[in-house]
């Protein structure tokens, strides 16, 4: 199977995960193009309507006519379940997200959900992260002052994505040179620097279970062991 049909056997793994999970529920649904698949799946689900990561899936589950509902209008605790891939995952299920620009919302709508799908083909497992470049999300007037700070704290090499603004109207720094050991701390340093919104790292809360494409078919695993 190619890059894409891998893709997509991920996606409709997750759509037999949610099942049991979602019937007649409102579900957070993440941002990229292994999740376009799965909204492509949703039609006909049984799920009453999505919470959206981004406006680009937004639109898509609007033209599949899926309801929107913002978070505002689901109780705490009420969503079952957030579906989205990643761009790297580790052994210990700490992810890397980021690539399509998402990442906020993401992790948003990710710390509203009780479970945490994580779909991706197998070329995003790694034994360590930061293969990817690390993406931060910026307040624009505090751009240059940031990578000056990320530079200093992590020894990386922060890059502009220039041209590309967030849903959020920020910038985002792409952050290559990394070799990620502890990516809860690093997590948690990035976000204390004046002018970050968030960063790209998902290990304060990571993925719950991975659906994990290969040639031989989806492979299914589940975090042994939920860190506080």
């Amino acid at each position: 199977m190619n890059q894409d049909e891998l893709k997509k056997a991920a996606a409709l793994a997750a759509l037999e995960e949610i099942r049991a999970l979602a019937a007649g529920a409102v579900i957070g649904v993440g941002t990229g193009s292994t999740v376009n698949h799965f909204i492509d799946a949703l039609a006909g689900s049984g799920i009453r309507g999505a919470v959206s990561s981004s406006e680009a899936s937004a639109r898509r589950l609007a033209a599949h006519g899926i309801p929107l509902v913002s978070l505002d209008e689901i109780g705490a605790g009420m969503m079952p379940v957030y579906v989205d891939g990643a761009d790297e995952i580790d052994p210990g299920f700490n992810m890397l997200k980021g690539g399509g620009g998402a990442l906020t919302r993401e992790k948003i709508v990710a710390a509203a959900a009780r479970r945490f799908i994580c779909i991706c083909d197998a070329s995003k497992k790694v034994a360590t992260l930061g293969r990817f470049p690390l993406p931060v999300e910026v307040i624009p007037m505090a751009r240059v002052q940031v990578a000056h700070a990320i530079t200093r704290l992590t020894g990386g090499v922060p890059r502009w994505r220039e041209g590309f603004v967030t849903d959020n109207g920020n910038h985002i720094l792409d952050v290559s040179g990394l070799t990620i050991d502890d990516p809860r701390t690093l997590e948690s340093d990035l976000n204390q620097i004046a002018g970050v919104v968030t960063n790209g790292l998902f290990a304060r809360r990571g993925a719950d279970v991975l659906l994990l494409a290969t040639a031989s078919g989806v492979e299914r695993s589940e975090r042994l062991e939920i860190v506080p």
